[in-house]
């Protein structure tokens, strides 16, 4: 932080409040059991993105560059959902609404970092299908250990300094009026607006942040199934099409449940109620979580295989040990 406040003069004062009021939803009683629904879709998202990445960590047959993107969206899942859930259950269940400045900055870039991340690691996986249905024949050439982990470290660099750049930009600010953020966490739109200097360059980063992290990966996959659908048209046979589609049916279900409720939001941010935006993202924050393992396990057959596997030879071994 001193980096920011070096390149603005030493001689500059920022009022930084020592907490925020976190104030959630507005005028709904008994909101209580909806943070015990989403104590219930936290634990559920834990013990399937752990089991997403135990199976693909035993078993051979899915360590592939595929599978090193599906490991890495089970593991920003898993760190989203233990990033968001707890510290909710502790404001909202524990009446601890008085966030400490610092925390609340903290909080804010944990859980955009991994929410991000979740879109960037659908561009990853969309990237592996595309070289598969495209360019079958190079697919082993283009789709390599070096280029997945390249890929993927290259997206965890743009999200966090993205974030700490943001983080940076909001100690800028002094605050003297409300401290009470209109949302169900740190939310950065809803922070810089509590401000009574200059906004200018935190609104321009909440422009920004949605093309950067939202936009461009939404358009990107958009394309890649157009090309994808154009490639498969030219496919002999119905069946052979239909084999071909069933290979991105998990990935497009990922897509629709992550980009459709997220940019329903965004799209509306204007005219939605404060309660409405709540509910919808931080449904999106932790339903993304809880299904995406659900679906590749349902719908990938390699992962599928890998747990029927597994199962069946702890079921053996304890045959053998009575």
């Amino acid at each position: 932080m001193d980096l920011f406040n070096a390149a603005l003069g030493e001689n500059i004062t920022f009022v930084r409040p020592p907490y925020f009021i976190i104030s959630g939803f507005i005028g709904l009683p008994d909101m209580k059991y909806y943070y015990v629904f989403l104590f219930f879709v936290f634990i559920i998202s834990v013990l399937g993105n752990t089991t997403v990445m135990a199976l693909i960590y035993l078993d051979r047959n899915l360590r592939t560059p595929k599978y090193v993107a599906v490991f890495n969206l089970a593991l920003v899942d898993l760190l989203g959902s233990c990033a968001l859930v707890p510290k909710l259950l502790d404001i909202f269940l524990l009446n601890h609404y008085y966030v400490p400045y610092n925390e609340c900055l903290t909080f804010y870039f944990f859980c955009y970092t991994c929410l991000s991340m979740q879109a960037l690691n659908l561009v990853a996986l969309c990237y592996d299908r595309l070289m598969a249905i495209m360019l079958p024949l190079h697919y082993h050439v283009n789709v390599t250990y070096k280029i997945m982990f390249s890929l993927i470290a290259s997206f965890w660099l743009i999200v966090i300094v993205s974030n700490l750049i943001a983080v940076g930009l909001l100690t800028r600010l002094s605050f003297c009026k409300s401290l009470v953020v209109n949302s169900y966490f740190c939310d950065h739109g809803q922070i810089y607006k509590l401000a009574c200097n200059d906004t200018f360059p935190n609104s321009v980063i909440g422009r920004l942040f949605p093309v950067l992290i939202l936009w461009l990966p939404f358009v990107f996959i958009v394309f890649s199934y157009i090309c994808i659908g154009c490639v498969l048209a030219k496919v002999a046979t119905a069946q052979e099409r239909a084999n071909t589609f069933k290979t991105c049916t998990a990935h497009l279900s990922l897509v629709v449940i992550y980009f459709i409720p997220i940019i329903i939001t965004f799209t509306m941010s204007a005219s939605i109620h404060p309660n409405a935006r709540i509910i919808n993202l931080s449904l999106t924050s932790v339903f993304p979580p809880m299904l995406n393992p659900i679906i590749y396990v349902l719908q990938t057959q390699e992962i599928k295989g890998s747990l029927k596997k597994i199962l069946k030879m702890r079921r053996q071994s304890r045959v053998k040990g009575k």
